[in-house]
Formats: structure tokens, C-alpha cells, sequence
């Protein structure tokens, strides 16, 4: 049986560092990239969803901040590999989505892994271009309009 789950923000200390490891285990680590952690200078203006077990493991994040006052704009989402495809990413956007209609964003941007185009089309986003990301992996920019 599956853990209840639980999507909110890092709470505790504790719970960010640990929210902010399962960033770099997720998105870099495979990637053979050092273990910094992955912040920007948007970290403290930003907001941070988790999903977390009732046993405490994160299996699920993402990441929201305003582009300008009406675009909002979605990083570092990333799903543990054995949690795939069970609908925890579409939970974490709808999140985040909802938290940019609270902001007054009217659509949201993301530069998608191009293995995840599939996953992100069938949330309504549409690609809008190629994106160059740090990590060489091939991106694709995609936005949304809320309504």
C-alpha cells in the first residue's frame, strides 16, 4: 500500500535540508554534478512544494517564482524514480499553479527536459521554443496560460 501523501513546503531546518538534497539527488546527481545545492538568487522570493510521505521521504518537488507581475515561471520539479507516473508531479504542479493564480500570474513558463514534453503537454502547456540549459541536456522553453 502506498504512503499518504502530503504536498506542502519544507517546514523545519531539517526538512529543507533534506528538500533541498532530494533537488540535487533528483535533477543533478544523475547528471554526475557535484553536490552544491541548487539555488538561485530567486531561492527566498520562490515557493517550494514537496511531496511527503507519512514516513517523512520526499518523493516529489517543484519550485515557483514571478517572472514580473503576471508570469510566473516553474523550476526544479523533479519525481524519485520509483514514483513515476502515479500523478505526484501533475499534484505538485497544480500546486504550483495554483499559488500563481494567488500571485496574479495569467500564465506560467518552465524549460522542460525534453523527456518530459509529454508529460507537461498533457497539463495544457505548449512549446514555444528551444531552451540552452546549463547541464546540456536537451530543454524545450513551454508556457501556459491560466485561466
Amino acid at each position: 500500500m502506498m504512503d499518504q501523501i502530503e504536498i506542502r513546503s519544507p517546514k523545519t531546518e531539517e526538512e529543507w535540508e533534506k528538500y533541498d538534497d532530494f533537488r540535487w539527488e533528483i535533477l543533478r546527481k544523475p547528471l554526475n554534478i557535484p553536490h552544491v545545492p541548487l539555488k538561485d538568487d530567486l531561492e527566498d522570493r520562490s515557493y517550494h512544494f514537496m511531496a511527503i510521505t507519512s514516513s517523512n521521504e520526499i518523493v516529489a518537488c517543484g519550485r515557483l517564482h514571478m517572472n514580473n507581475n503576471k508570469e510566473a515561471q516553474i523550476r526544479y520539479m523533479g519525481v524519485s524514480e520509483n514514483r513515476r507516473r502515479m500523478g505526484l508531479g501533475s499534484l505538485i504542479v497544480d500546486r504550483l499553479e495554483n499559488q500563481a493564480k494567488v500571485l496574479g500570474a495569467n500564465s506560467i513558463s518552465l524549460n522542460a527536459r525534453n523527456v518530459a514534453l509529454n508529460f507537461y503537454k498533457s497539463l495544457g502547456y505548449k512549446a514555444v521554443g528551444p531552451y540552452q540549459s546549463d547541464t546540456n541536456i536537451p530543454h524545450t522553453r513551454m508556457e501556459k496560460f491560466l485561466t
